[in-house]
């Protein structure tokens, strides 16, 4: 149980910087809430695979990866709107407020 806590972190992490890497823009977010998205996507991700029956294949699980990082993309996302949001930057980064 444990080796899968500590896997489901470590592919988190893997999922949340590949997602801020491929987003375009930069996404000023902390490390954690990187990880946090990538943790969760891939929690998620893990079940969605698991209900369509892909979750356990010989091979590489390519089809439970790219929904994992289908939805670490759309969590980033997300996550980066909101932190922008709470900074009052609205989405457009720090210092570009047209408002302000």
């Amino acid at each position: 149980m444990l080796g899968t806590i500590i896997g489901a972190i470590i592919l988190g992490a893997i999922l949340g910087y590949l997602a801020k890497l491929i987003l375009p823009g930069r996404q000023n977010i902390p490390a954690w809430a990187t990880i946090g998205a990538g943790f969760a996507a891939a929690l998620i991700g893990g079940v969605i695979a698991d209900l369509i029956g892909v979750g356990e294949t010989s091979g590489f699980d390519w089809i439970k990866h790219g929904i994992q990082l289908v939805l670490a993309l759309i969590a980033v996302s997300w996550v980066a709107g909101a932190f922008a949001r709470r900074r009052g930057t609205g989405g457009q980064g720090p210092g570009r407020n047209p408002a302000g």
